[in-house]
């Protein structure tokens, strides 16, 4: 099971700088992200998303692999299967673009929108959905970083401890638990 974390910064880069590390943590499989989403209230107070995924993009790749593929098949049994492949591969990329534009996948898209409109002018939030993490090593990397955590799915303990690390504050852990 997925937990949700929304953590919010002053700043308005904060919240970008943030998913970098995490990607980059990520790569060194210390947490595994399911979805992730920055949002940055301007000094104006107009929300803006930025998705950690293109799903747009995504749709497009497979879309022109899979439209290939079987416009090629196709152009084979009518003796072109160049044609075939050309034409599979545009309308397999335009469907496969449209169906990724209209999926929300992860964090519900709304959620964001409505909590991102509660955060303070020129500020920023990370909204983040983990499948795994390592706990110790990636608060580590977040010691001292002067974030709020906003919403979370965690345990109060886990959350204590978030929170905590976020704001450079020592807690006595006698045990080791999840975040």
């Amino acid at each position: 099971m997925s937990d949700l974390i929304v953590v919010g910064f002053d700043s308005m880069e904060e919240a970008d700088r943030v998913l970098l590390k995490l990607n980059s943590l990520s790569k060194e499989y210390l947490v595994d992200l399911e979805d992730a989403v920055v949002v940055v209230r301007d000094g104006e107070g107009k929300v803006h998303l930025k998705q950690g995924l293109n799903l747009t993009a995504v749709g497009a790749t497979s879309g022109l692999l899979s439209g290939s593929l079987w416009g090629g098949l196709v152009g084979l049994l009518f003796l072109n299967p160049l044609a075939g492949f050309a034409i599979g591969g545009a309308l397999g990329a335009g469907a496969g673009a449209l169906s990724g534009s209209l999926t929300d996948y992860g964090i519900d898209d709304d959620f964001i929108k409505s909590l991102g409109s509660t955060i303070p002018n020129s500020s920023s939030a990370l909204f983040i959905l983990v499948r795994k993490v390592q706990p110790e090593k990636v608060l580590a990397e977040f010691s001292g970083l002067r974030g709020r955590v906003l919403k979370t799915s965690l345990s109060p303990e886990q959350e204590q401890k978030l929170q905590a690390a976020l704001s450079d504050v020592q807690t006595p852990s006698p045990q080791a638990g999840t975040f």
